[in-house]
């Protein structure tokens, strides 16, 4: 049987690209800016059910991230992109190796020249450890993705707790599909 992934087919396959800002929290110079290059694998892996009602489509995916300025690993993630057909609606669920789990949930636009996608949650989709919570609480997280072509376009804000401020931590970049 085929799988219908909707607007998360043109997820699927391998992509890279070096145009990335980072603009995260310090606690000496209020930010940092990083520029980095990131590769993101996404996995067509097929259909699930929940509790015999919903049937989510199912993509999984791997972003590994490096700084330009010395290639060192700044971030890993991983997760899924859901999409229920019936509901019309898109889920993402992510972790990240800081004892971190983020859900949220929204739409995606398809035309004829591309798909955006945006999610979003407050801290009610947000799972993280005590530690966390006391010293780098997640409070809420946005992403939207554009795709047109062979061109996928992301901006992504998570609002943190840190250093005694809400800081809006935000990631963005330009990768190409590379297959």
């Amino acid at each position: 049987m085929d799988v219908d992934y909707g607007p998360l087919t043109k997820l699927i396959g391998t992509w890279k690209g070096d145009k990335g800002t980072d603009i995260a929290p310090d606690p000496d110079e209020d930010q940092e800016i990083n520029k980095f290059r990131e590769t993101i694998v996404f996995t067509d892996i097929g259909t699930v059910t929940n509790a015999e009602e919903q049937t989510l489509a199912a993509v999984h995916y791997v972003l590994n991230v490096n700084r330009i300025s010395d290639n060192a690993p700044i971030h890993h993630q991983t997760g899924y992109w859901m999409w229920d057909k019936d509901k019309d609606s898109v889920s993402h669920s992510l972790a990240i190796p800081r004892a971190v789990c983020v859900v949220a949930s929204g739409k995606a636009e398809v035309n004829a020249k591309s798909v955006s996608i945006e999610v979003a949650t407050d801290i009610s989709g947000v799972v993280q450890t005590e530690f966390m919570s006391k010293k780098a609480k997640t409070t809420s997280f946005k992403n939207t993705i554009t795709i047109t072509d062979d061109t996928l376009h992301y901006f992504e804000t998570t609002m943190v707790d840190i250093y005694g401020n809400s800081f809006e931590h935000t990631d963005e970049n330009t990768l190409t599909r590379v297959s």
